[in-house]
């Protein structure tokens, strides 16, 4: 079958930088800092924490950049992972992508927004009696309806915006970013000279000798913060629609990532220098509570706490809206190689891929009833670090298979570097599956489940014929 419409290239470098940082930064540097100090009770370990995760990223951003620049395409990795090594698993990753990687990055996010905007204005329980309905004894769908059918509703909406033109999202993301920026130099601009006092052990450093930190327990703590950090890589799906990708992507993923770890670190030094360690620890026992909402309430009262939940949901409406309309790509670049449903390779009259579109949405609502917001994270870390291990093993498969192949960026640190970063990736698949087995079964179950899915759509194009 011959699809009539292709992607037109209209982004530039600029805008590449925008899709990084708006896909990273969401929701997890105003939630993350609480479930980390849970962990590990000790501010300096989790400023540690950050950094080496943030290091971490910028590890798997470097070696993802030389794949960029050499293999840049719509799709991203999954196009990637397919060149490196073979059509199923490539389709696996974007199963995964369409199963609970993407979709549960999406759903987490328009779920945080939800949860902030009740902050605000109370959004009414519809289905109190069902409130202890079970599946499993693992998820509760009706369980917060009222937060729920919000979130639901800013995923259709948001879907509904992307699917009249790349351009339009892309301007939404941009003026977003902008206002989210200002709002997050206001918070460490301001709870920096509000600072009363400062917290007892507030950056101690005999804790790194005295505490009770665990190689184990600081790995469960970075899950946090590789939340805060994931969605980088979220700007290859878009390649095909990029001004010339093989330079601008790997520019753009870098240039973005160090923009946001440098923001990261002075959003949570606010945090740590405003709330006590014990604070933050109460703050995560609190189904209702944000760190980072307590933490501008400290210093601006009530009128904090509105601002701050109000940047909240701008940064997610960003982070949902950047999400949404890159992910789709993969799923669009799929079908064209008869890897998914014929209709989802589809481009409607403005040029985007309207099917794609509208079946993640779908999906994603649905995630949306299926747990909680650490629930959906955990399982996306779980999942997406088995292929950021396998595209960062490209760099060898590649330098090997194409010695000559011009690069237009090549990995700083080679071999180490990316070396590290496949050897971290494998630990914290195993220590996820140690300390998170639940998160680690169900994440593993979806993506398992591509299998029987990828047999039936090979029957059902080789019955077809190569059209």
């Amino acid at each position: 079958m011959m699809y009539q419409r292709h992607l037109v290239r209209t982004l530039g470098l600029t805008y590449v930088i925008i899709f990084v940082v708006a896909n990273i930064i969401g929701s997890g540097v105003y939630k993350k800092i609480a479930p980390m100090a849970a962990e590990l009770h000790s501010s300096v370990w989790i400023l540690l924490a950050w950094i080496v995760a943030g290091i971490i990223t910028v590890f798997g951003a470097l070696s993802n950049a030389e794949i960029a620049g050499l293999l840049a395409d719509t799709g991203g990795d999954y196009v990637y992972l397919k060149k490196i090594y073979n059509r199923f698993f490539s389709f696996l990753y974007g199963w995964s992508l369409f199963a609970v990687i993407q979709t549960a990055t999406i759903s987490s996010l328009a779920y945080v927004f939800a949860q902030s905007l009740n902050s605000i204005i109370s959004v009414p329980e519809l289905f109190p009696s069902l409130q202890d309905y079970t599946i499993g004894g693992v998820f509760f769908p009706f369980q917060n309806s009222g937060v729920k059918l919000t979130a639901i509703l800013l995923i259709l909406l948001l879907t509904f915006l992307n699917i009249t033109g790349l351009k339009s999202g892309a301007r939404t993301s941009k003026i977003i970013l902008g206002l989210v920026f200002a709002g997050l130099f206001m918070i460490v601009f301001f709870g920096l000279i509000h600072i009363d006092k400062i917290p007892a052990n507030f950056m101690n450093m005999s804790d790194l000798t005295g505490g009770t930190v665990t190689v184990s327990s600081f790995f469960t703590a970075m899950l946090a913060a590789f939340w805060a950090y994931q969605g980088w890589v979220s700007v290859g799906y878009v390649g095909g629609e990029v001004k010339d990708p093989n330079k601008n992507i790997p520019r753009g993923i870098v240039i973005g990532v160090f923009v946001v770890i440098f923001i990261y670190l002075l959003v949570n030094v606010t945090y740590l220098a405003l709330l006590s360690i014990p604070q933050l620890e109460q703050i995560n026992a609190s189904d209702n509570q944000i760190a980072a909402v307590e933490a501008v309430r400290s210093f601006w009262g009530a009128g904090g706490a509105l601002f701050i939940s109000l940047l909240i949901l701008l940064t997610t409406l960003g982070c949902t809206n950047a999400s949404i309309l890159t992910g789709a790509r993969p799923y669009y670049a799929m079908a064209r190689d008869q890897l998914f449903f014929h209709s989802i390779g589809k481009l409607n009259a403005a040029n985007v891929p309207a099917h794609s579109l509208l079946w993640q949405g779908i999906w994603a609502s649905v995630l949306v009833l299926s747990g909680t917001f650490d629930q959906l994270t955990d399982m996306i870390i779980f999942a997406v670090f088995i292929f950021y291990g396998a595209t960062s093993l490209g760099v060898f498969i590649l330098r090997r298979r194409m010695p000559d192949a011009h690069r237009p960026y090549k990995v700083w640190g080679y071999p180490v570097v990316p070396a590290l970063y496949i050897i971290f990736c494998l630990f914290l698949f195993f220590n996820t599956i140690i300390t998170r087995p639940r998160e680690a079964a169900i994440g593993t179950a979806l993506i398992l489940a591509g299998i029987p899915v990828y047999w039936l759509l090979q029957r059902k194009y080789s019955k077809r014929g190569n059209c």
